[in-house]
């Protein structure tokens, strides 16, 4: 008999304590989106349906790796099905890359991994990376401190290469948010300090740092005080690029020439360049604002009362009845050089300003940047930003100035999904269409036109500077297809094919909202899903293509699931998809964010091509309360940012849920974990 662990104060798989400080309390606000426009989710629901049918319901097995500590859980079972004939079993071994012995469903307070493998803590909240840091102490931490100190919740993560340095490499990770009632001894949320209020701007925003490399074993360290380590903070200088860059929508008290911003704030999942930068997507921005009143400032989610955080009783930019235009300023990809800590990261105003998940990057078949990136909110959208000017090659002040200037021109471009079926055969039950057919077509709807003589809007009514601004408008106009939180979307570097994961949307067809239509399997859909897209003729510049069905996460049983047609009686559970990433093999590395199964969050692996396309098998859990984020898959080493441990309803430092990553009686800290083959061997060979 399986058995189903409660999830408590949990809503939609999150804590409570996670929708106040991450997202603002979203889950409880009406979806900004309240245009007419066709819903993704509703595409894919007679296709799923149809394979559904053909494919076995079979009772998922998972096997526990060794040594498996905490609970083990599987998935609940589904209302009763019949079932039907399966995909007969590949036989032989898994795919290249996920030969591994899955880890089972657990809710242990750890990071577990399969047999064979060990792990390390690269570096947590709070560890010095800057000269002249002091060592962490959560009793006696200030701004001053942080500042130079590893950020709060970790999220994207990129490891570049450091030439003339062996064994060592430049990891930058993202720091999405910072959850005072975790940071804070006796944290009073009602009446936050100044000294919390800067701590928490200096635990924001990103981490370069120097990390070497074991000779013995996969084990990361941190350099520290190395000249390329470098904190950028809610306070560090930007520089607004590309269209609405001086506009007057850009412009405050502070900054009257519409160009220069202080901070970035929660960024999410972001994207590593081909000529050497990092891109960072800041994601649920409208958090930290209070006291709106304007329509777009509604369509973006700004309250109109006092934030959770209270910043703006220090700060009156965060006011926004005292400086409107601050927002404006937030809700972009942030572009960072590693290599130059002197540098100014800058804004991209052309990529588009909503809630980014992160941006991947991809070059054409003549070296222009292709960029794409989800709207991470019930009922919005995905985009593409196809770069104007050609990558330049080689190294020079001049070359990478070029470079640095490449997503300021160009096309960025929206979504519209179309499905194969009549209309009058989605009724939103999942009942076949006559066609047997669960894919469709798209075409990417142009926005905006940037070059080096001035900018064109596509979209009616609206200019240039307004569709850069309020991208989340144009998409409305032009009547973009409604996802289910569009979260990260990667091209898979030996296909082409890019995969876009949909995290989960429980509004879906309920009471008047968007129903169902062929692009997304389930009504309240809890679990979320994965599509495949190809671009037309595989080629990135394309405004044309072809989307299918790649995987319906939720329990194996559930006849509503599909895993690209593998039986299903031989596939790891997974819910919540969020994060991914491919492996030097072209597997598909997902991880999740707020499992509906009642087991922790984990990090799956899944074959794309061959006899086991859909073949899914989970490598690791996080503690409890954490999220998975990152991940980074090499040939030898797995990296995952653990964001958020402990991070259950009712937790505090005084009552705390979670005590990893260093045991009791320490505070619980977010942190970069790097696993590796106890043998040395290459992950999953």
């Amino acid at each position: 008999m399986r058995t189903q662990l409660p999830l408590i104060n949990t809503v939609h798989g999150r804590s409570a304590l996670t929708c106040r400080f991450r997202c603002g309390d979203a889950c409880f606000h009406p979806a900004p989106n309240t245009s007419s426009n066709p819903y993704v989710g509703d595409v894919i629901a007679t296709a799923l349906s149809r394979r559904s049918m053909m494919r076995a319901a079979a009772v998922v097995t998972v096997a526990a790796a060794a040594g498996t500590a905490g609970t083990v859980v599987t998935a609940p079972s589904a209302e009763a099905a019949p079932q039907v004939t399966g995909k007969h079993k590949p036989q032989g071994k898994a795919a290249r890359g996920l030969r591994f012995a899955p880890v089972a469903p657990n809710t242990a307070d750890t990071v577990t991994v399969p047999a064979g493998y060990s792990q390390n803590v690269v570096v947590r909240w709070g560890e010095p990376i800057l000269r002249g840091a002091p060592a962490f102490d959560p009793e006696q931490q200030i701004a001053a401190a942080q500042a130079g100190q590893f950020g709060y919740n970790n999220d994207f993560l990129a490891l570049l290469p450091l030439p003339g340095e062996r064994n060592r490499q430049v990891l930058v990770a993202n720091h999405e948010y910072t959850d005072e009632v975790l940071m804070f001894r006796g944290y009073d949320a009602a009446a936050p300090t100044r000294e919390q209020a800067e701590i928490a701007w200096a635990a924001h925003g990103l981490s370069a740092v120097v990390v070497e490399a074991n000779r013995k074993n996969g084990a990361l360290t941190v350099v520290p005080r190395h000249p390329l380590n470098r904190r950028v903070t809610a306070t560090s200088e930007f520089r607004l690029t590309g269209p609405a860059a001086g506009s007057e929508l850009l412009k405050t008290s502070a900054d009257p020439t519409g160009r220069k911003v202080l901070g970035t704030l929660n960024n999410c999942s972001g994207g590593t360049t081909p000529w050497g930068t990092t891109l960072h997507g800041e994601e649920n921005f409208n958090q930290y604002f209070a006291n709106a009143s304007r329509a777009t400032d509604k369509r973006y989610g700004i309250g109109t009362g006092a934030s959770e955080r209270k910043w703006e009783r220090f700060d009156k930019r965060f006011d926004v009845a005292q400086e409107p235009n601050e927002p404006h300023r937030f809700g972009y990809v942030v572009e960072l050089d590693p290599y130059d800590p002197s540098s100014v990261p800058r804004k991209h105003t052309a990529l588009g300003r909503f809630k980014h998940e992160g941006a991947t990057v991809r070059l054409t078949h003549d070296g222009r940047p292709v960029v794409y990136s989800g709207d991470d909110e019930r009922f919005d959208y995905f985009y593409k930003f196809v770069g104007g000017k050609r990558m330049k090659r080689g190294g020079g002040r001049a070359v990478r100035e070029h470079n640095l200037s490449l997503l300021d021109e160009g096309t960025l471009y929206v979504a519209r999904l179309t499905g194969d079926s009549p209309a009058i055969e989605i009724d939103g039950t999942g009942k076949l269409p006559a066609d047997g057919e669960f894919d469709g077509s798209g075409e990417w709807i142009p926005l905006v036109t940037a070059t080096a003589k001035g900018a064109v809007s596509h979209v009616e009514g609206m200019s240039a500077e307004e569709v850069c601004v309020f991208t989340r408008l144009a998409g409305d106009k032009v009547g973009a297809t409604k996802m289910d939180r569009p979260e990260d979307i990667e091209p898979n570097p030996r296909t082409g094919k890019v995969y876009v994961a949909l995290t989960n949307n429980t509004n879906r067809g309920v009471g008047a909202n968007a129903p169902a239509d062929e692009a997304n399997p389930r009504n309240a859909n809890k679990h979320g899903h994965i599509l495949e897209l190809t671009e037309r003729w595989n080629r990135a510049d394309s405004t044309k293509f072809a989307w299918t069905l790649f995987l319906v996460a939720g329990d194996p049983e559930d006849p509503a699931t599909y895993f690209a047609g593998f039986p299903k009686d031989d596939v790891s559970p997974i819910s919540c998809p969020d994060n991914v990433a491919f492996d030097p093999h072209g597997n598909l590395w997902i991880s999740t964010d707020g499992n509906q199964l009642g087991s922790h969050d984990g990090l799956f692996g899944v074959a794309t091509r061959g006899e086991r396309r859909g073949e899914l098998k989970q490598f690791l859990t996080v503690p409890t309360g954490a999220e998975t984020c990152g991940p980074l898959v090499q040939d030898r080493r797995v990296l995952v940012a653990v964001q958020h441990p402990g991070e259950i309803s009712g937790a505090s430092v005084e009552k705390p849920a979670s005590t990893w990553p260093d045991g009791p009686g320490k505070i619980v800290r977010p942190a970069v974990v790097a696993v590796w083959r106890t043998d040395g061997d290459d992950i999953g060979v």
